[in-house]
């Protein structure tokens, strides 16, 4: 399969044009999960597409009654393709089993078919800043009793099928994870940034470059596309097939040193048939024993092979690098020390931020981060005193939405006193830094190297008012401060905003827990009686006239949204989640409280919902005017509390049930009745 072709090219099913992917709505049914003769059973994993005569489901333990989660460890030797054309996934996977922390945060250890066995498995993938548990019976496809798609070379291991099925899911399905990029599985499993290079274009000294991608602890991958699907050259190179390297060598010989690396086919077969081929290379006999046990150099065909540098370069075209931040390899034991990384979630809202282009005339709308590089890097061979960074751009919910925006990113030189960047500054300044061409990929990578100081970086669509949401990450050698740049209201073609309050409204939690000490109960809580005698005193001191609308039913609502255990009543821990989230959107209602009335009018209501960064349709703001407003088309101050705590609760709950991100949650009836009777 291809490492570099989309699993469109070739008509494949994927989440990008999955219709039970597409929208995002709530099933709201009894149906759920359940254990069948004590075993779990996965009814939601979608098995229908890869039906066929003499398919047959079974258990690991019907497949082979010996079955263990992981043999001797798990290592890249563990994958071994089926019938998927998903290499791009099994490449990233035998890379990833290089970094044993890695692994282990993606498939948790302790898992096995012996003690407390119960046909649930579990896995975690990384999706846009969060890690998501994906949950999977072990019923595999067999034919004939033998494994359809992924295994393991020892008959007894089923950690790397079961893996593969629980991606599968994430994704849509078995078919889903036919032809795609290595890059996307390594961004799922590790959360890293990826840049994709030409080989051709790599530095003269590839051996240097490599080592220095290694030792930050990168993962790296590599295709050749320039001949038919999977078919071979000369030497045994697959064309349009993902391969690993693994490493890179200097390797004493009798006749002087030679640079190797070391690559891995992951169908764990058809190996390089050049120069220092496993099993036909002359050169191993000018090795020594000792130099070929220091390598690991084992003469046998498992997918491994070791070759020159120079044919490196004339069988591979493409490169694809995955780059792990400090929050990413971050084990307390851990010596090489990645990039460091700093992360935002943005929106391009329609008429609001979703500028377009820089020659549309609207492109001072787009979001803008102030990027502060900070100190040069440790590299003596650079004569220049330069900090190198990486800046990823990545839209949100590609294949389970089909959007697929074109995506691109300028960096500017900040003006002097000013993070801002204005319609006149963007029309003076020409970019330092910018992407060559748009690209719909899920996530685009620029890198560059600036000397230190203030820069702006403005992340765009191709068309103005594309609507979309994005994760912005920085990473950089010695850490850096980016930070998003609020707009002024001074530029001439900003649309009016109401004016900011110049200080924070609520005071800080630390100040109210005196207040909580005084208003709790002997065990330490509040009860909806006593939060609401606590919020009276804690906001009437300072906005005097704002508390005067609370009532108790307010207050059972703020407790069953935010007891996290059932008590009917928070903890010191719940109410500071509470107060904070009351601080930030009392600053907001003021904000659009532009008459000063203590109520926002219905127009108002959208705008301060996306200011607090919950965005709604017409639909939803419908049932708010039905449920929440008053006869006069407003929402008092509790009434905005109480709002934006159910949509927010509500909006975190649904994400947090729907595990694989499909838009779509089930729910038993035990939970269906708990999250529409107590909130």
């Amino acid at each position: 399969m291809s490492a570099l072709i989309p699993a469109e090219a070739h008509g494949a099913v994927s989440e990008e044009t999955s219709p039970q992917l597409s929208g995002s709505w709530i099933r709201s049914s009894f149906e759920t999960n359940f254990f069948h003769d004590d075993l779990f059973v996965d009814y939601h994993f979608p098995r229908g597409s890869v039906e066929r005569p003499g398919l047959v489901w079974k258990r690991a333990k019907d497949i082979c009654p010996s079955a263990r989660f992981i043999v001797d460890g798990a290592t890249r030797m563990d994958v071994c393709q089926g019938e998927l054309n998903d290499c791009w996934f099994l490449s990233a996977l035998a890379s990833l089993s290089l970094h044993r922390p890695l692994l282990e945060n993606v498939v948790p250890t302790g898992q096995n078919f012996h003690k407390d066995y119960n046909g649930c498995f579990t896995f975690r993938f990384w999706q846009y800043g969060e890690w998501v548990e994906v949950k999977i019976d072990d019923f595999l496809p067999t034919q004939k009793d033998q494994l359809v798609y992924l295994r393991s070379a020892s008959r007894e291991e089923f950690w790397s099928p079961l893996l593969e099925k629980a991606y599968a899911k994430l994704k849509g399905g078995y078919l889903a994870l036919n032809m795609g990029f290595p890059h996307e599985a390594l961004v799922d499993m590790t959360g890293g940034v990826t840049e994709v290079f030409s080989v051709a274009r790599l530095p003269s000294d590839l051996t240097s470059f490599l080592e220095r991608l290694l030792k930050r602890s990168a993962l790296i991958n590599c295709a050749n596309s320039q001949g038919q699907l999977e078919e071979k050259n000369e030497f045994g190179i697959m064309f349009r097939h993902a391969y690993s390297l693994t490493g890179v060598e200097k390797v004493k010989t009798e006749h002087g040193v030679v640079e190797l690396v070391r690559v891995r086919n992951p169908w764990g077969r058809v190996e390089w048939e050049g120069p220092w081929s496993d099993l036909s290379g002359p050169e191993w006999g000018q090795v020594s024993d000792e130099e070929q046990k220091r390598v690991e150099r084992v003469s046998v065909e498992d997918g491994e092979f070791w070759m020159s540098v120079p044919d490196f370069r004339q069988n591979f075209e493409m490169m694809e690098v995955c780059h792990l931040s400090d929050d990413t390899l971050s084990e307390p034991t851990a010596t090489k020390r990645p990039w460091h990384c700093t992360m935002h979630h943005g929106k391009w809202v329609c008429l609001l931020s979703a500028g377009g282009p820089p020659q549309g005339g609207r492109f001072w709308q787009n979001p803008q981060f102030n990027l502060t590089l900070l100190e040069e890097d440790d590299d003596p061979s650079d004569p220049e005193l330069t900090c190198t960074f990486l800046v990823a751009l990545m839209q949100k919910h590609k294949r389970r939405t089909g959007v697929q925006l074109n995506l691109n990113l300028h960096i500017y030189k900040a003006r002097s006193g000013s993070r801002y960047l204005s319609s006149l500054d963007l029309t003076l300044l020409q970019p330092v830094l910018s992407l060559p061409v748009f690209s719909q990929q899920r996530e685009v990578v620029l890198r560059g190297s600036l000397a230190p100081g203030h820069y702006v970086i403005i992340p765009f669509t191709a068309e103005p008012n594309q609507e979309g949401e994005f994760v912005l990450r920085i990473l950089t050698e010695k850490g850096n401060n980016a930070v998003p740049a609020d707009k002024p209201n001074t530029d001439e073609n900003s649309p009016t905003e109401p004016t900011s309050p110049t200080q924070p409204l609520l005071p800080a939690i630390e100040t109210t827990r005196s207040l909580f000490k005084k208003h709790c109960n002997s065990k330490r809580c509040c009860r909806p009686a006593e939060l609401l005698n606590l919020l009276r005193e804690a906001i009437g001191a300072v906005l005097a006239g704002y508390e005067d609308g609370f009532c108790l039913e307010h207050c059972k609502s703020f407790v069953a949204l935010m007891d996290s255990n059932g008590s009917g009543q928070l903890d010191w821990e719940e109410f500071q989640g509470l107060w904070e989230k009351f601080r930030k959107w009392t600053y907001i209602f003021v904000k659009f409280d532009k008459n000063k009335s203590k109520s926002l009018d219905y127009r108002e209501i959208t705008p301060a919902l996306t200011a607090a960064g919950l965005r709604v349709d017409e639909f939803v703001i419908q049932l708010i005017s039905m449920r929440y407003m008053e006869p006069d088309m407003t929402v008092s101050y509790p009434g905005f509390l109480q709002l934006l705590l159910k949509l927010d609760t509500m909006i975190h709950k649904f994400h947090l049930l729907d595990m694989v991100g499909m838009g779509t949650i089930s729910v038993n009836y035990r939970q269906w009745l708990h999250m529409t009777m107590y909130n």
